[in-house]
């Protein structure tokens, strides 16, 4: 008998609280505990086996995934309309119309589901906007030439021996690899929902809209090869195809650093990826004065004296590095974690120390965390370090209401609700009141 469980991110739940819990034994084949302690060592889910039964613990993934009978839904805390509207901005999804009779609110939707929701009414606009066309190679022998004749296959056949010719042509196909790369992630989206009306439209435009479509396998080599074959005429299929690549880095699993990967038997996204995208984009677009740089390398903050092994230096990286005229004004952290419901954890601090003392222009870092609170308020960690010829350094958490970001990307553009966004962004980087 199957046993469903559903949880927030970042909550811990056992057989306590869930009596489905207790005495739950989950298989011992070599399979199901490569992948729980997998899932552990990423962080992912981490699953406990007790003798009176299972203890299970979330942190920043969302979705949905199987264990055997035991079926966990890992919803995030922010309501799915408003999240909709959040991914699409950062992600740059289009503001299309979704069907009329889904309820958003509804705890059996899974946050897989939000996405193929999202994909379905994409490729709709595809199909509405007329599928791309690419010119494909073909070889042929045809009794009524085309294209042009395969001289030196005739050559090799030692003639004209048949009342036919090799020929080459190039007919405007829809069989190309980017719908086909379209069709292959319709079914991938079938194979990860359990919402019976969302199963029907993703088989609906599978088998009466692209049945023409060839398939091929979906990977990432496959996606790499797209990636080199895109141009401007395809870009209406941008946000179809990140969706898709959403889709399968959330059914995959890395399990060692050769990344090897293990399918697993549903989908877990990693809502920090969503959290730094969303704060990037927002900050860029709003913080006109400043120059906002993802991932910026702090160089020569730790270095290596004595070096046998010849190895790298480390490089800390923050999320974001802010600046004005080059000069560093703001370093910064985003995680997907509620600082104000949960503590800070020690490594997330000691980095951010490490950030706060890197530069002699700012003394301070700052970690950027999602909350739906609308009390929290910031917090400040003084560092005291008697050595330091500049005073102190200070880590500073600072909270970003979703709801409130959301409503405020959601606002017609005019030069008010202008002033309010970049407001909101300065608040984010500076703190200013």
């Amino acid at each position: 008998m199957s046993i469903e469980i559903n949880l927030q991110e970042w909550q811990k739940t056992s057989f306590e609280i869930h009596k489905q819990l207790a005495s739950l034994e989950l298989p011992e084949d070599d399979a199901t505990q490569s992948l729980l302690q997998a899932l552990s060592k990423s962080e992912k889910l981490i699953v406990s086996q007790l003798r009176r039964g299972v203890v299970l613990e979330t942190t920043s993934y969302v979705g949905r995934i199987a264990l055997g009978d035991l079926r966990v839904t890992i919803h995030p805390k922010i309501k799915m309309l408003p999240l909709l509207q959040l991914l699409r901005y950062a992600f740059g999804l289009r503001q299309l119309a979704l069907f009329s009779d889904v309820n958003f609110d509804n705890e059996s939707l899974s946050f897989q589901d939000l996405l193929i929701y999202q994909l379905v009414a994409e490729v709709r606009e595809l199909l509405l906007r007329g599928l791309h066309r690419r010119y494909v190679r073909r070889e042929e022998t045809l009794a009524s030439p085309r294209g042009s004749i395969d001289i030196q296959k005739v050559a090799r056949q030692g003639g004209i021996v048949q009342a036919s010719l090799p020929c080459i042509y190039y007919p405007r196909l829809e069989d190309c690899l980017i719908n086909q790369v379209l069709l292959q992630g319709l079914r991938l989206a079938v194979s990860l929902t359990s919402d019976s009306m969302l199963r029907a439209h993703l088989l609906q435009l599978i088998n009466f809209h692209l049945s023409a479509i060839s398939s091929i396998r979906l990977n990432q080599h496959t996606l790499m090869r797209l990636h080199r074959e895109m141009d401007r005429l395809v870009n209406a299929y941008t946000p179809s195809i990140m969706l898709i690549e959403m889709l399968l880095a959330g059914e995959g699993l890395s399990l060692d650093q050769s990344h090897t990967e293990q399918h697993l038997s549903g989908f877990l996204f990693d809502m920090n990826v969503f959290f730094q995208e969303l704060l990037f984009r927002f900050l860029s677009e709003h913080l006109r004065d400043y120059t906002v740089e993802t991932q910026f390398e702090l160089l020569d903050i730790m270095v290596y004296i004595d070096n046998p092994r010849k190895r790298e230096a480390p490089r800390p990286r923050p999320d974001y590095v802010i600046k004005q005229a080059e000069k560093v004004v703001a370093i910064i952290d985003a995680k997907y974690r509620d600082l104000w419901e949960n503590p800070l954890p020690s490594h997330m601090l000691y980095q951010l120390v490490i950030y706060a003392l890197s530069q002699q222009s700012c003394n301070n870092a700052i970690i950027l965390y999602p909350t739906t609170q609308p009390d929290a308020r910031e917090a400040k960690i003084e560092v005291r370090i008697p050595s330091r010829d500049k005073g102190y350094a200070y880590v500073i958490l600072r909270p970003v209401n979703l709801l409130e970001l959301g409503a405020l990307i959601t606002k017609p553009k005019n030069i008010f609700n202008e002033n309010e966004r970049t407001d909101f962004a300065r608040r984010l980087a500076f703190g200013y009141d």
